[in-house]
């Protein structure tokens, strides 16, 4: 997993819930890294898993709920950091529609040894858009959070549900309606 996603993670702990707990959950999380990343670097997914399993114990937040928080913190950090991926699009629709063949590009271009979940597009409206998530690492709530917050970026609103295709979430279809 890109070293990015682990850099942005512990920002947002740090922001939401304070230095210390950055700290307990790296010492308590018995890492190979020790807890040192670089956004450039690559890491193990599974550090990532005791990362965010040290924080809902720490917490006492849902694993699920804190990996929904983190994308939509994630959405709002990467759209500073490569705000010109998000000012190509009119709509979070037209965002959500061009995962797969434009953003994706852009990140493995970036990155070339990102692993990252694929998008496929049932169907698609101007106001509406299905479509089915896998990932091997079954991460859907990350990618509902940025969902979530595509819409906020375009002050707009969204009714997002989901369903699990497979049930340790490496395939789910999301069904997303604007509503404002």
């Amino acid at each position: 997993m890109k070293g990015i996603v682990f850099t942005e993670f512990l920002e947002m702990v740090e922001s939401k819930f304070g230095l210390e707990t950055v700290d307990n959950i790296i010492e308590s999380s018995n890492l190979a890294s020790e807890g040192i990343y670089t956004s450039v670097g690559t890491y193990d997914f599974n550090e990532m898993v005791s990362l965010i399993t040290g924080l809902s114990e720490e917490v006492k937040v849902p694993a699920g709920d804190l990996i929904y928080t983190f994308g939509l913190y994630l959405f709002t950090s990467l759209g500073k950091a490569h705000p010109e991926v998000i000012q190509s699009y009119q709509s979070p629709i037209s965002l959500l529609y061009s995962i797969e063949d434009h953003i994706h590009v852009h990140v493995k271009k970036l990155y070339p040894d990102a692993e990252l979940p694929t998008f496929k597009i049932l169907e698609k409206t101007e106001t509406s858009i299905s479509m089915i998530y896998s990932s091997s690492r079954g991460l859907y709530r990350l990618a509902h959070g940025l969902m979530e917050k595509s819409f906020e970026h375009f002050n707009g609103k969204a009714d997002i549900t989901y369903e699990l295709l497979k049930e340790d979430g490496t395939e789910v279809k999301f069904d997303v309606v604007q509503n404002g």
